[in-house]
């Protein structure tokens, strides 16, 4: 069984992010569509993140899904490549984190990225 794949799980985020809505379709849905070259790794990692609460659909695992609220925040948290690559140190040197835990690591350096560019503290 493969194990959890932060990495992956990001680039399918980004990439069902990326894919435009589809007029001819039910937009109202939300539901991307990655069948296209999704390997048995990628639909594992979507499973995890359908349980995770980050996508929702019935179809998720063949990548017929949609991105919910939680997983928009999550991928906020983790887009910047600087901030993603910090977090993924930072988790490393605890010896590995939740995906919850690494999420509030992520958030956490946003935060420090927003007092410094900014000047706003959001403790």
């Amino acid at each position: 069984m493969p194990s959890r794949d932060l990495d992956r799980m990001r680039n399918l985020l980004l990439r069902a992010e990326a894919i435009p809505v589809d007029p001819e379709e039910d937009f109202c849905s939300g539901y991307v569509d990655l069948m296209n070259n999704l390997s048995p790794d990628d639909a594992y990692q979507l499973l995890l993140m359908k349980d995770a609460g980050l996508i929702e659909g019935e179809d998720a695992n063949l990548g017929f899904f949609r991105i919910k609220n939680a997983g928009h925040d999550y991928l906020d948290a983790i887009r910047d490549e600087g901030i993603w690559k910090k977090t993924k140190d930072g988790a490393s040197k605890v010896g590995g984190v939740t995906l919850g835990v690494f999420k509030d690591i992520a958030i956490a350096y946003v935060k420090q990225a927003v007092t410094e560019k900014l000047g706003i503290n959001l403790s």
